[in-house]
C-alpha cells in the first residue's frame, strides 16, 4: 500500500540531511525525497556564499546558535570523511566607525556566550589578516570555513540510499488517518506514512496543501551577488558588524573554495519566489506575498533599510561604495556581476522577521518552516532534529 515510509519534499540540503538522518537513526527506514527540479540544490543550497558558520551571531539557547555550533563542527567533519573540498579559514567582522563598536563588543560576548573562540583585533592586526581592509577595530572568529554545498547535498543523497524523484512538483496532498498520498505535476501518486515538508521557498504552499495553517507566509529576499576580477585583494572572509534590527549580515567579501570572491548580498524583495532577477515576475506568487498582512509590516518598519538596498540594487556606484567602507581600494570596475540567490524568510502575520529555524507538526507531518542562512552550515543537526520527529510519527 505505501511507496515508502517517509516522502520528503524538497532536495535542498535541509531534505536530503533529514533523509540521511532517517536511514542512519532507523536503518531499513524507506525514504523518498520528491524535488521538483531536475537535480539536487538548485535555489537555496547551490545558491549561497558557501560560508560553514561559526555561529557567532544567533541568540544563546536559540537553535541557530546551538545548531549552528554543532554543525560547523560537524560539516567540517563531514567533508573530511567524503573528501568533499573545505577549508576552515576563519573570518574577520569588522567596525568601520564608532557607532558600530558597540554592537561588536556585544558580538564578543555572544561568541563567547555561545562557546566560540574570538580574538579582538585593533587597526594594526586587522592589516596582518587583510592588509587591504580598513577599520577602527574587528574581532577574528577562528572557526568560520567555506565549502561546496552542493556537493555536500549530492554526498547526502548518495549515502542515504534515499529514492529520489525528479521533476516532481507537489500539486495535492490527500493527508488520512492511514497516512498521506501526493500528488505530482506530472501524475505520478506516491502514499507515505509520514510526510517532511522541507520545501524550502515553498514550504508554506506545501503546509496548506496538507490542510495546515502554518501561520506565517515565506517572503522572498533576492541576494544580489559581485565577484572582484582581482580575488588576490581579499585573502579570506571579511564581514560588516551586521544591525540585530534587521536578520540580513549586510555586504561582505567571501573567498570561496574555488579561490574566487564573492561580494555581497544585498537584500531586495523578490517578485517571484524563485525571483532571480527584477525581470523574473509571477503575479500569484506576488499577489499572495502582497496580500500577507505582514509584508506590509515590514515595509512600514523598515522602508529606510530597503530603499537602501534598492539603491544598491540599481545602481553599481551604491554597490561599490558600501563595499569601499570594508575595501577602500575596490574600484566599479574591479565588481562583476555574479549568480544572485533568494532568501526563504518566514514572516508572521504581524510583521514579525521569525529569527530561529521553525519546525510544526500536525497528524503525520512535519514542516520546517523557517531554515535560512544558516540553515546550510546547521543542515546536519536540523536533519537529525527533524528525523526524529518524523519516526515518532510511524
Amino acid at each position: 500500500m505505501f511507496d515508502c515510509d517517509v516522502l520528503v519534499i524538497g532536495g535542498g540540503i535541509v531534505g536530503l540531511s533529514t533523509a540521511y538522518a532517517l536511514t542512519r537513526a532507523a536503518p531499513g527506514t524507506r525514504v523518498t525525497v520528491l524535488e521538483k527540479e531536475h537535480a539536487l540544490a538548485r535555489h537555496q543550497t547551490g545558491r549561497n556564499s558557501g560560508v560553514i558558520h561559526s555561529g557567532i551571531y544567533y541568540r544563546p539557547g536559540s537553535l541557530k546558535a546551538r545548531y549552528a555550533v554543532e554543525g560547523a563542527a560537524e560539516m567540517v567533519k563531514f567533508c573530511a570523511e567524503w573528501g568533499i573540498p573545505h577549508e576552515v579559514t576563519g573570518k574577520i567582522i569588522v567596525a568601520t566607525d564608532r557607532e558600530e563598536l558597540p554592537r561588536l563588543h556585544a558580538l564578543v560576548q555572544r561568541g563567547r556566550e555561545n562557546g566560540i573562540p574570538v580574538r579582538e583585533l585593533g587597526p594594526a592586526q586587522i592589516s596582518e589578516y587583510e592588509p587591504r581592509v580598513r577599520g577602527l577595530a574587528a574581532i577574528h572568529v577562528g572557526t568560520t570555513g567555506i565549502c561546496d554545498y552542493g556537493a555536500v547535498s549530492e554526498r547526502l543523497a548518495e549515502a542515504s540510499e534515499a529514492r529520489i524523484l525528479y521533476g516532481a512538483e507537489v500539486t495535492a496532498i490527500d493527508r488520512r488517518a492511514w497516512g498521506v498520498a501526493v500528488r505530482t505535476a506530472d501524475g505520478r501518486v506516491v502514499r507515505a506514512k509520514v510526510l517532511v515538508n522541507c520545501a524550502g521557498l515553498h514550504c508554506d504552499r506545501i503546509a496548506r496543501l496538507a490542510g495546515d495553517d502554518p501561520g506565517m507566509r515565506i517572503v522572498p529576499f533576492r541576494g544580489e551577488y559581485y565577484e572582484l576580477a582581482d580575488p588576490s585583494l581579499v585573502r579570506g572572509l571579511v564581514y560588516p558588524v551586521p544591525d540585530p534590527a534587521f536578520p540580513f549580515l549586510g555586504v561582505h567579501l567571501t573567498r570561496g573554495i574555488d579561490g574566487g570572491v564573492h561580494i555581497g548580498p544585498n537584500a531586495v524583495p523578490a517578485l517571484a519566489k524563485e525571483g532571480y532577477g527584477w525581470s523574473v515576475v509571477r503575479p500569484r506568487e506576488l499577489g499572495a506575498t502582497l496580500a500577507w498582512p505582514g509584508s506590509w509590516a515590514i515595509a512600514r518598519e523598515h522602508w529606510r533599510y530597503g530603499a537602501g538596498e534598492l539603491h544598491r540594487s540599481l545602481s553599481k556606484r551604491a554597490f561599490t561604495d558600501a563595499v569601499r567602507r570594508l575595501l577602500p581600494v575596490v574600484e566599479e570596475s574591479d565588481l562583476r556581476r555574479a549568480a544572485p540567490g533568494v532568501r526563504a524568510q518566514a514572516v508572521l502575520r504581524d510583521g514579525t522577521l521569525v529569527d530561529d529555524f521553525l519546525f510544526r507538526e500536525a497528524a503525520r507531518t512535519v514542516h520546517v518552516l523557517n531554515a535560512p542562512s544558516p540553515a546550510a552550515t546547521a543542515s546536519l543537526p536540523i536533519g537529525r532534529e527533524v528525523a526524529t520527529r518524523a519516526l515518532a510519527h510511524l
